[in-house]
């Protein structure tokens, strides 16, 4: 490999790593199976799967949230290179100039690809874009707030297609408050990990303003909230095979919980979180199992 293709290779991989690719293709995977298996489960799989404004709405919500992970990178820097000091490395092998620039763009074609939905389409995408940039530019310093406006963040993917396919059951709420619960757990965990350098850059955090008991008395509740709806979703509503992996999480938070005021050293946060995200991806790939006969049945 030439020095230049070696270069422009390094910049991808740069690039692909600041904007959290395989983040986005979960995400892109997640909103079309909760569009078919939930939102739209009423529907052929082949009206869903070839529905060009759903596939627009996909498409510009990877770029607000490729645009998103960019301007965040933008603003923690610093923190990153305290925090992930590798990672930072490897990201910043793109200037920041470059990142800023693909930033603007990415926005840009967001916008322009929602107004061939509709402009309720572009007022959202646009509000979205302006929340993550508030978010990633001040809201994140400050504590609760900035936790409660990550998981907002991350649950608005899904409430944009909720909305689009106008499906408002029970059941869809129960899920997304078990989801966003599992998400403020999460960034409370992120706090944890990295908590030198919050504290180092001054970042009033829940753990660096009112201590890490404090955040991990926090998590304990958010964890028995949590284990609330996944029972509710188990005992009251017909998820069908789907049941078991919410049975799953129950048995797995029990366990992080125990594991969470054992741990002292941000390794142990960093297993924490990726437990976490295990759970996420897994319920993301675990849709299909609500109707698993009906899956089959609708793909042959």
């Amino acid at each position: 490999m030439s020095r230049e293709n070696r270069h422009l290779w390094l910049k991808f991989l740069s690039l692909f790593s600041v904007v959290r690719g395989y983040n986005i293709l979960i995400i892109v995977i997640a909103q079309y199976l909760a569009s078919i298996f939930i939102m739209a489960r009423h529907l052929p799989l082949k009206q869903v799967l070839l529905n060009l404004d759903l596939f627009l709405i996909v498409i510009s919500t990877s770029l607000a949230i490729a645009s998103g992970y960019l301007i965040n990178n933008f603003y923690d820097s610093e923190k990153d290179l305290i925090n992930r000091p590798k990672k930072t490395l490897l990201d910043n092998y793109v200037s920041q100039k470059t990142k800023l620039g693909v930033y603007f763009l990415l926005n840009f074609l967001c916008v322009i690809i929602a107004s061939y939905i509709s402009f309720k389409a572009v007022l959202f995408f646009s509000g979205y874009i302006f929340l993550i940039w508030l978010y990633s530019h001040k809201l994140k310093r400050y504590p609760f707030l900035g936790t409660f406006t990550a998981g907002i963040l991350a649950i608005l993917p899904f409430f944009v297609i909720f909305v689009y396919y106008k499906n408002y059951e029970a059941v869809i709420i129960v899920h997304a408050v078990f989801l966003f619960f599992i998400i403020l757990i999460r960034e409370l965990v992120k706090d944890l990990e990295n908590l030198k350098g919050d504290f180092t850059l001054d970042y009033s955090t829940i753990p660096v303003k009112y201590s890490v008991n404090y955040t991990k008395r926090l998590i304990s509740v958010l964890v028995i909230s949590t284990i609330i709806p996944a029972l509710i979703l188990v005992i009251y509503f017909d998820s069908g095979y789907m049941d078991y992996y919410f049975l799953l999480c129950v048995v797995v938070l029990i366990i992080f919980l125990l594991q969470l005021w054992r741990s002292e050293q941000k390794i142990h946060y960093l297993l924490l979180h990726n437990l976490l995200k295990f759970v996420i991806v897994l319920g993301v790939f675990s849709i299909v199992l609500i109707d698993f006969e009906a899956v089959l049945k609708r793909l042959f």
